[in-house]
């Protein structure tokens, strides 16, 4: 293997992996561990820099501010943007995508348009659009991959047309593991006229993102799966886009002005952030970014191909495994699903739980997938940097233990 996977530099920055040595965490593409430096910026700044940003005047809440914005200005460099005030904090990756669906999709949909997505999508880029497309009298119209995971140019040629109005993709699915070809898919609907949204947040800790390069109008992240504290996300967006688009949420600091009959609102990126926000959380996520880039990400991106890679190839081998999803191992980013035949994958879980194994069971949050694929459930081992050969070493001997238990 051309990256050393079975040593790990890295679990010691950890808290909980380093505490816990028995443990094999395979469920970062739910959630990623934190970094001490995570913590310790969080604590940092209730310590140092507690107050309500924006709305002071006093050292305290300059320095809360200003913390955001660093925050901001780190995440835009992070993802290629140029402009740290087209990106907007929000709560997550989920509450991004409801942002720019309901602030877009009353502006733009008329009944009859059409709005594509995937198959593979996460319910949070999936629902949103069900609504919008309900109350507009549009169309969602889905974009199926082949056999091998892929979204071809003639499925693209197929789904976007002159009716759509709207894509929204996931960059990388949290179920397949596949990156799907968002340039190609941006590049069809911009020709059509049609705004393009990436779903992130299962890409943005795992490849190199640059959002001028993946030619998309807006992306959603989100800063759990990053390293950073939960409650976390955001969307980058356009300029131009946000600027044409309502708030999202109102209330305090996304006005310039109030009278007893109207309002002004505030430019971005304070248009869609209203109310205090996690100011701690924010400038945390700075501090994982930081950690990531000190750490250098073409050499963590090298070692999750390899251990993601590993992972498949270990699974393959086993012959009571279904792998759920391309056959190729390296056409996984991060996460595997497979099935142990006979087997419910609550059961596999629960059971690999006994052997200090942690893996995600059930729909994903993809069921529209699942249902297509002609399963209602599946295991998925996912993995992050921190992770090595002897985690996935010990899900397999784990999995052993599972088919051992039912077959004696």
């Amino acid at each position: 293997m051309s990256t050393d996977i079975a040593t790990n530099p890295y679990k010691a920055d950890f808290p909980l992996l380093a505490s816990h040595p028995e443990l094999a965490f395979l469920d970062s593409a739910a959630t990623a561990q934190r970094p001490a430096a995570v913590l310790d910026a969080q604590r940092s700044f209730y310590e140092t820099m507690n107050a309500n940003p924006l709305r002071g005047l006093y050292q305290l809440s300059v320095d809360a501010t200003q913390a955001i914005e660093d925050a901001r200005a780190k995440v835009a460099r992070f993802m290629g943007a140029t402009d740290p005030a087209e990106v907007v904090f929000t709560r997550n990756a989920s509450e991004s995508l409801n942002l720019i669906a309901k602030t877009l999709g009353p502006t733009v949909l008329h009944e009859g348009d059409e709005v594509c997505i995937s198959i593979m999508e996460h319910h949070s880029n999936l629902i949103p659009w069900q609504q919008v497309c309900r109350a507009a009298g549009a169309r969602l119209v889905y974009l199926r991959p082949d056999e091998r995971g892929v979204i071809t140019d003639e499925e693209i040629a197929n789904k976007i047309g002159p009716r759509t109005r709207i894509v929204s993709v996931t960059h990388v699915s949290n179920v397949l593991g596949v990156e799907n070809p968002v340039r190609a898919i941006a590049d069809a609907a911009h020709a059509q006229g049609a705004t393009v949204i990436a779903d992130a947040a299962q890409s943005l800790p795992h490849v190199h993102v640059d959002v001028r390069a993946l030619g998309v109008d807006a992306l959603a992240f989100s800063g759990h799966k990053l390293g950073g504290p939960m409650g976390i996300g955001g969307l980058w967006g356009t300029r131009e886009l946000l600027e044409s688009l309502p708030p999202f949420l109102t209330g305090g600091e996304m006005i310039d002005s109030v009278t007893e009959d109207d309002a002004v609102w505030a430019p971005i990126p304070e248009k869609f952030e209203a109310g205090t926000q996690d100011a701690a959380g924010i400038y945390a996520t700075g501090a994982a970014i930081d950690y990531i880039c000190e750490h250098g990400r073409d050499e963590l991106e090298a070692r999750e191909r390899e251990l993601a890679a590993c992972l498949c190839e270990q699974l393959q081998a086993l012959p009571f495994i279904q792998i759920v999803g391309p056959a190729d191992p390296r056409a996984h980013v991060g996460a595997v699903s497979f099935n142990v035949e006979g087997i419910h994958p609550h059961d596999v879980s629960s059971l690999l739980d006994t052997k200090d194994v942690a893996i995600r069971a059930g729909h994903h949050c993809a069921q529209p997938l699942l249902t297509w694929m002609g399963i209602e459930s599946c295991c998925r081992a996912s993995v992050a940097f921190y992770n090595d050969r002897a985690d996935i070493d010990k899900l397999v001997d784990g999995l052993k233990f599972v088919w051992e238990v039912f077959h004696g």
